[in-house]
């Protein structure tokens, strides 16, 4: 039987889906290639050095749940970051990691990180 008390934690997949994307490296870069303005997935595949296929396959993910937003242009699909939401909460996270990670746990390992 499940801990009643613990039950409103497990119900939490929108946490899961959301947090899900920003622990994808490739989706994490998406989204500080984004933070410069909105771009088209070649812009964005060359920033990144990664294929257009993989780009839109994680920009697909992105617009579900909200993160990235799509318009179109002529033929051309334009990506951005929403606006309302994520562009603040990058702010608030630089402003974090600006005052709490200066020591070797939040340095960058590249091996780690690497998107392609």
């Amino acid at each position: 039987m499940k801990c009643k008390s613990c039950i409103p934690f497990m119900n939490h997949n929108s946490y899961h889906v959301f947090f899900t994307n920003f622990a994808n490296p490739l989706k994490v870069g998406i989204i500080l290639s984004l933070k410069n303005g909105e771009k088209n997935v070649t812009e964005i595949s060359q920033d990144l050095q990664v294929e257009q296929s993989k780009i839109s396959h994680a920009l697909s993910a992105l617009k579900r749940c909200h993160i990235a937003e799509m318009k179109v242009r002529g033929k051309e699909r334009i990506y951005s970051l929403n606006k309302n939401t994520i562009i603040p909460m990058l702010e608030i996270i630089n402003k974090h990691a600006n005052m709490n990670c200066k020591d070797e746990c939040c340095a960058l390992n590249k091996t780690k990180n690497n998107i392609k």
